[in-house]
């Protein structure tokens, strides 16, 4: 087991430091058989997830949110792939838009370098199915560390002082893999054993990373960097530059933001894992927009209650708008987004 951990170790090292490759999926086929790209739902073919995604723009701009759903996820029957992304800055739309389309098939690739490899060891089926967490987690570092690279040389755009936070999760058969490189969050609705599923409760899955967390302050403040709330926005800690006033980073991971990269911000995810169980229904991906005005219950609550699973998310969404100016009168809204992923089939 341990050999194997190592190889995986030894293979995220090696690929984070090469240049993703340009294009879709490449010549490693298909990522997916069906994707998701806007607001909408989407079934999973051949199982019973569903899914359900809304965005709004807020009152601030363009609207920096994006998603994704992809359905038979690197063309393997019942996996799915959810991705949200918050993009922040003069080109945080265009950022967040980027990693939308690099992740998933920088993901796949390194899934499959990862299987294969897994594969040449003694014993290697068992070997995969023991380790399938941990070449998961390996495969996550190595594909945002090359998306981050790519990033920084892209001529495209510019990502110096512009990024976006990236939240996503691998279903996979009863595995649910979750990945969070900034404030983005996802909740997971559950009912106990012994209920009889009418009460659900809200299980976080996620940190939200922000530059207060003592973790991460340690790290920002080793790098040189600066930890500090503006006089008018008390207990909103933000990230800023050793020598001079900017940028102000609200979140202390994050993908592009190169200008303080070298002071303590980083596009590494925290990767954590769960196995579905059938007292769980649901989990709830949504950006920070959603969760700086709604509690977790409630979230879990609005959706669960929706007439129809299609309508979920734009409840919830809708509920968060109103919410800010309910809560934060004279505040502009953020742009608020959701992606509801359904595990079961409704009761008939």
């Amino acid at each position: 087991m341990r050999h194997i951990s190592l190889l995986l170790q030894g293979l995220a090292r090696s690929l984070s430091v090469g240049k993703e490759r340009k294009g879709g999926d490449g010549d490693d086929g298909k990522a997916a058989t069906a994707v998701l790209r806007t607001s909408g739902t989407l079934w999973g073919e051949g199982s019973e997830t569903f899914a359900a995604v809304c965005s709004r723009r807020g009152e601030k701009g363009i609207n920096q949110d994006c998603s994704i759903v992809c359905e038979g996820f690197g063309c393997e029957e019942g996996s799915v792939l959810c991705g949200i992304f918050d993009g922040h800055g003069q080109w945080g739309h265009y950022v967040a838009k980027a990693v939308r389309e690099s992740l998933p098939s920088a993901l796949v690739r390194r899934w499959r370098e990862a299987k294969t490899l897994g594969s040449l060891i003694d014993g290697g089926k068992k070997q995969l199915c023991e380790c399938q967490v941990d070449m998961w987690r390996q495969s996550y570092l190595a594909a945002c560390a090359a998306v981050d690279d790519e990033l920084r040389t892209s001529r495209r755009l510019d990502g110096v002082h512009s990024g976006c936070t990236a939240l996503s999760l691998i279903k996979h058969g009863d595995l649910l893999v979750v990945a969070n490189v900034g404030d983005s969050r996802a909740v997971l609705a559950t009912a106990s054993p012994d209920d009889d599923g009418s009460r659900l409760a809200a299980v976080q899955l996620t940190v939200d990373f922000k530059p207060n967390l003592p973790q991460e302050r340690v790290r920002i403040m080793e790098c040189n960097g600066r930890v500090q709330c503006l006089a008018d926005e008390p207990g909103v800690h933000r990230v800023w530059r050793p020598d001079r006033e900017g940028p102000g980073l609200a979140m202390s991971r994050a993908f592009g933001d190169y200008c303080v990269k070298d002071y303590g911000i980083i596009s590494a995810p925290e990767v954590t894992h769960r196995r579905i169980t059938a007292q769980d229904h649901f989990v709830i991906l949504a950006t920070d927009g959603v969760w700086d005005v709604v509690s977790n219950e409630e979230a879990v609550q609005i959706v669960a209650s929706a007439p129809e699973r299609e309508k979920a998310a734009k409840r919830l969404v809708e509920f968060a708008v109103r919410s800010w100016r309910r809560k934060r009168r004279g505040i502009a809204v953020d742009d608020c987004s959701a992606i509801c992923l359904f595990f079961h089939s409704p009761p008939s």
